[in-house]
This record gives structure tokens, sequence and C-alpha cells, in this order.
């Protein structure tokens, strides 16, 4: 399995690991937790725990009954880095396994509620604990980039009959959750936006009607029919979102890029709770051309649409009365 995922190209890093469930205690009580077994020489450089241990080091891949907690699991049971707890986890055969651990390091991701269930232990210990010689449950492919996943399963699953292959999005639908939610709420605030935008237009439509008033009686008395004035405001309304729509994707695109490179400054946010958890120091937005296109067009369309109303007004008016409006 580790060979299959390591050939495919996409893939950064494959390593096995061991998943059971158990308690953890001291003499604060006893806490249910998820007990993970994996490679530390593998997953050190990709692992988000191993990037944010705030007290002791991370495992390695010799550490015989050592394990690695969160900073919420360790408030709860009241220990500290070199302080021994009892970890009881289930076997391959179901029955119960416990032997006392010894906490070498603590990690602090700033979201307590996920530091509280979660112990890392070596692979190697994990497969002495749990009957599991040689062994592994799972194997933890890391890709490239987020997205892949629905072209590189297929081939997985192709060169692995037999086995599950499965992404985080099916594992963890939460996740997927919170990351469609952060997308809609992302699509409504572009709306609120681009609605400001067309209520500027619609407002400057207006003035123009109002304003040109006598020379569109002279239009129509010349012969200019209500069809062609309407089309004219309406070409004139989405020239105005064209124009609008490049001057912007050109300097938004130019402020993103530049924002990109240098990040934006979170450091007076560290410490500020779950919200701004794992964000880091900086943030570096990123924009896609497929997203500049589909918003140039976007204020394209709302233009047209808001000077919609004004060219009707134009459209409208009888040429004895435009004339004589003052």
């Amino acid at each position: 399995m580790v060979a299959a995922a390591r050939s495919n190209p996409a893939v950064v890093a494959a390593a096995k690991r061991i998943n059971t469930a158990g308690l953890l205690s001291s003499h604060e009580g006893a806490f249910p937790v998820s007990i993970t077994g994996l490679e530390p020489s593998i997953e050190q450089t990709l692992s988000i725990q191993a990037a944010n241990i705030s007290a002791g080091r991370y495992l390695e891949d010799d550490d015989g009954d050592n394990i690695v907690i969160g900073r919420g699991l360790a408030e709860l049971l009241d220990v500290g880095v070199n302080d021994r707890v009892t970890l009881v986890g289930r076997r391959k055969n179901e029955t119960m396994r416990q032997r006392t651990m010894t906490v070498v390091g603590i990690y602090d991701l700033g979201m307590r509620d996920a530091e509280k269930s979660a112990v890392f232990m070596s692979l190697a210990e994990a497969q002495s604990l749990y009957n599991l010689r040689d062994s592994a449950s799972e194997v933890a492919v890391t890709l490239q980039t987020v997205g892949t996943e629905k072209t590189v399963i297929p081939v997985l699953q192709a060169l692995l009959p037999g086995y599950e292959v499965d992404s985080w999005q099916t594992l963890r639908p939460e996740m997927t959750q919170t990351i469609e939610t952060k997308g809609a709420f992302t699509s409504v605030f572009g709306f609120i936006v681009l609605l400001i935008a067309s209520i500027g237009i619609l407002n400057l439509m207006l003035m123009a009607v109002f304003e040109r008033t006598r020379e569109m009686g002279v239009l129509a008395a010349l012969g200019m029919k209500r069809r062609q004035i309407l089309t004219l405001f309406l070409l004139e309304g989405a020239l105005i979102g064209v124009v609008g729509a490049v001057i912007g994707c050109v300097l938004g695109a130019a402020v993103v890029w530049s924002l990109g490179r240098i990040g934006i400054d979170l450091s007076f946010a560290q410490g500020m709770g779950e919200i701004t958890a794992l964000m880091g120091e900086r943030l570096y937005p990123a924009i896609t051309q497929q997203q500049l296109i589909s918003r140039g067009i976007g204020v394209v369309i709302i233009a047209a649409f808001a000077s919609l109303y004004p060219a009707w007004q134009a459209a409208r008016k009888e040429p004895a009365d435009a004339l004589h409006h003052v």
C-alpha cells in the first residue's frame, strides 16, 4: 500500500498508522481518547501537531512508552512533560491493554476541544502494545495540493483492489461542511459588495436620465424608437460595468498578488482563541484567474440589470414632454 501510494507523483508522503480507541487517566480521572501510532520520521515534517509543540519534544521512531498529547488534554489530566499517565487501549483481539506512559511532548493548536481527544505514540510501540507486529491499520497519504483527491483516489483504488481508499472529505465530513460554509459566506459577502456597486450604477443612470431628458426628447422626435433608446441606455450601463470590471480586476489582482508575497500581519490576533488558531502570524491571500473572470462577468451583468429601470424610464417618455422638461 505504501509503495503504491508513493508511486503517484501527486503524493508527498505515505506513512503507516495504527488507530484505536481507549482511555487516558491520571489522578484527575480517566478520559476517552483516540490513540494513533505513527512513523515520526516520516510525519514530523507534515504533522500539524509536530509544528505546534509548546512543551517538550515530538516523538521519535525508537520511542518506547512515550506519548504526545494536546494542551487541552494535559489541562484535563493536570499533567506536564515527563509526567506518567495510564493508557488503556483495545488490542486486535478486542481485549484491553493497559500501560503506563510518559508524556514527552505537549502540542498547542489553540483549539482545546480538538486537543482533548487525541494521543500519539510511535508506530513500533503501538504495534507491540496492540498485538500488530509489523502491521498497520491504515496508511495516511499526503498530497501536494488539496483538491487532487478525486484524481488520485481512482488510481489508488485500481492499484489496491480490495482495500478501502477514502479522502478526508469522506472521513471528516465536518471539515467539508466547514469549508462549504466558508465558501457560502464568501459568496454572500461578494454578492453584497456587488449589490452595493449596482446601487451606485443605478443612481448614476437615473441621474443620467433626469439630466438628459431634453436630449432624449430630441432623439425621439428625430425618429429613434423606444426600443432603441432602451438599448442605448442598457449598453451605456453595460459599458460602465465593463470598464469598472476591467479596472477593478486589474487593481484587485495586483493588490492580492502583492499581499500574497508579503502577507497580512496577524501577530496582533495571536492567542485570541480558536478563531485565530493555526492561522499563523501572517495571512497570504490568493485569487485564481477563474475567480477574476467570474467576478468581472458578474459586475457587467449586474451593471446591465441596474441600468434596466432607468432605460425603461427613458424609453417611455413622450417626445413633447421630454422637450419641455426643465
